[in-house]
């Protein structure tokens, strides 16, 4: 592999899927070969530490930008064209193709001979909007590949680049670490501690924003509690939502079978899939079409720890999810729907373990990190 910049306004200790997404890629990449350009996470004495002890244990050198939003303005153009020729790079991969792959002519200019963009769910919004969709083509002409995580969002995109860049794209997904997310996460303690050892669980691992459908599964609970009286919603993550989503638990006469753990590390998602019986996130996508769920890692890190999926049909959540294999594609917003699939789940043993073995499997032969790390290596 050349000597690759990666320049990226998505990296942790920044939480997020896409943070996780290129972390776990460079992690995964010769480290001598591997230069990262990221935004700041915070401002302040407090976020600055947290940045400085992150990058310190990182394998790889990373550069941090003083501001907290990376765009490609003149500054950070000059910055990340110094950089490239500075460490020696002949390669730049774009975190987020929209807006940083507007970087791409004049990094090109600047030495790089190779430059790939990875789109994700905002780039799907980009191309249905005039202004941003013609920015969005010029990223395509400026770099020689842009990646894109399933089929809704490819076709998408596609139809906003020229038939030459369209032709350009290439499938590279978010990976699992099957060896991190595995039916013996530790699951029964996390039941333990919250008092649910003897509950049907259905878990919902997720940023608390109205697109990922915990409120649907709130509406769900009185379908649910009627077949399964003892059936208890785990919802696994903080965010803006949090809130709104508590009044409408206790408004909707649900709250005593619905636990809320608020942010939780990292290190400890694994136990809290594994705490569940059957994983939903019932996600939809809203205003227009601009707000869409670009794959849902989350339902492969929960097939990767043995749970059968209920998933939303918003964007490319179901290219995450073998419909009737290892789970289910409802209608995003769908309570009826969430509920009756997932009683059914709480129902039948049989099914919830046929169908956490087969998500299991697929996780093993598509979605493991080496696998497609191999891929990004080849593109750079």
């Amino acid at each position: 592999m050349d000597k690759t910049l990666i320049v990226t306004n998505d990296f942790p200790p920044r939480p997020g899927g896409i943070q996780a997404f290129l972390h776990n890629m460079a992690l995964r990449l010769d480290p001598e070969q591997v230069v990262v350009y990221a935004s700041t996470w915070k401002r302040g004495a407090e976020g600055a530490a947290a940045t400085a002890a992150f990058d310190a244990e990182q394998p790889f050198t990373v550069v941090r930008d003083r501001t907290t939003m990376l765009l490609p303005t003149p500054r950070v153009t000059r910055r990340a064209a110094e950089l490239l020729r500075t460490h020696g790079c002949s390669s730049v991969w774009f975190g987020a193709a929209a807006p940083l792959g507007l970087m791409a002519p004049a990094l090109r200019r600047a030495g790089a001979r190779r430059l790939v963009a990875t789109t994700h769910g905002h780039e799907a919004g980009w191309a249905q909007l005039p202004a941003s969709r013609q920015l969005l083509r010029r990223i395509g002409e400026g770099t020689d590949t842009l990646t894109y995580l399933g089929e809704y969002t490819r076709s998408r995109i596609a139809a906003a680049l020229t038939p030459a860049a369209a032709a350009r794209m290439v499938q590279l997904p978010p990976g699992v670490d099957e060896k991190t997310f595995h039916p013996d996460s530790g699951g029964d303690r996390v039941r333990a501690r919250l008092g649910l050892t003897d509950r049907p669980v259905v878990v919902c691992v997720s940023r608390l924003v109205p697109r990922k459908g915990q409120d649907t599964l709130i509406l769900a609970m009185p379908a649910i509690l009627a077949e399964v009286p003892d059936a208890v919603l785990l919802v696994v993550g903080g965010g803006p939502y949090a809130g709104e989503l508590k009044k409408l638990a206790a408004d909707t006469g649900v709250l005593d079978s619905v636990r809320f753990t608020g942010p939780v590390p990292w290190e400890e998602l694994p136990a809290h899939y594994g705490a569940g019986d059957v994983f939903a996130m019932p996600c939809r996508t809203r205003r227009g079409g601009l707000d869409v769920e670009g794959l849902g890692i989350v339902y492969l890190e929960a097939s990767a720890t043995g749970l059968p999926v209920v998933a939303g049909d918003s964007g490319g959540a179901p290219d995450a999810v073998l419909d009737g294999e290892t789970g289910w594609v409802v209608r995003g917003g769908s309570a009826e729907e969430s509920a009756e699939r997932i009683v059914a789940l709480f129902g039948d043993a049989e099914l919830r373990r046929r169908m956490g073995e087969r998500g299991r499997a697929w996780v093993e032969e598509k979605w493991r990190w080496d696998l497609l790390a191999e891929k990004l290596r080849e593109l750079l």
